[in-house]
């Protein structure tokens, strides 16, 4: 059975959008993910959905098991993984609970397993592609959908990806927009790195929440306001895949 996957970001852990909804655990040969697999309809398209930190929020972004819940995805069936995540403005023209359609990412991360790779077959090394790792027909498809429900996104986006669970310093912030990053979070490299590997097709859509700590005309992110604003625009994201998980199983058939 073919899948729609669903990693559901900060502010977006458990959402119920999911009709017929039923929960599976599950382990992979990585260990357990992050919680138990919901899976659902949506529009009558099989759905698989995650929770990245947990249901309660209670996995740290470095503790999370990344390998795991790709693997558990893909054991699922999930031809195709979309992603949430709140992520910190490094641009002033992304504004709070813009969202943006990321197709760049810069990994800053120092702890984590970032392959399923962990030694080679003699004579057979595997170095994953990565000049575009955001699938471009999912990509197309948000936007194709923000565009018709008139939904103040960015078309493109750069993430830098951060260890956390701290924020960055305001020199640490500076040096990002310098690098070319225009947004901020503590997932994103990891995971869309590990479904390249995986061979599973992803995007990720992205909510600006903050402005990290560059701009000194205002306070510096706090974990408080971050889930203030997304949860003030969780439906934006919400309907967003709403709509466009149906038409992204009817490309897929």
């Amino acid at each position: 059975m073919k899948r729609i996957g669903i990693i559901g970001g900060s502010g977006l852990d458990n959402p119920d959008i999911l009709e017929q909804a039923h929960d599976i655990s599950v382990n992979t040969v990585w260990g357990a993910p992050s919680a138990p697999l919901r899976l659902g309809k949506i529009s009558g398209v099989d759905v698989a959905l995650l929770g990245r930190h947990g249901r309660q929020h209670t996995i740290p972004p470095t503790q999370v098991n990344y390998r795991a819940n790709v693997q558990a995805l893909k054991d699922a069936g999930c031809t195709h993984i979309l992603a949430t995540t709140a992520v910190g403005s490094l641009r002033e023209e992304i504004g709070r609970g813009d969202l943006v359609i990321i197709d760049q990412f810069i990994d800053f991360t120092k702890q984590r397993a970032m392959s399923f790779h962990e030694s080679f077959a003699p004579h057979h090394p595997v170095h994953a592609p990565m000049a575009e790792p955001f699938d471009a027909a999912l990509r197309a498809t948000l936007m194709a959908v923000c565009e018709e429900h008139g939904l103040v996104f960015h078309r493109s986006g750069t993430v830098v990806t951060i260890e956390g669970p701290r924020f960055s310093t305001r020199a640490e912030s500076r040096m990002f927009r310098t690098w070319g990053a225009d947004i901020i979070n503590m997932s994103v490299a990891t995971e869309v790195a590990l479904a390249n590997e995986a061979g599973i097709p992803y995007a990720a859509v992205a909510m600006s929440t903050d402005y990290d700590c560059w701009k000194t005309d205002e306070e510096a992110v706090s974990w408080e306001a971050v889930l203030a604003v997304f949860s003030a625009n969780a439906e934006k994201v919400t309907r967003l895949l709403v709509q466009a998980i149906p038409r992204i199983a009817a490309q897929a058939a």
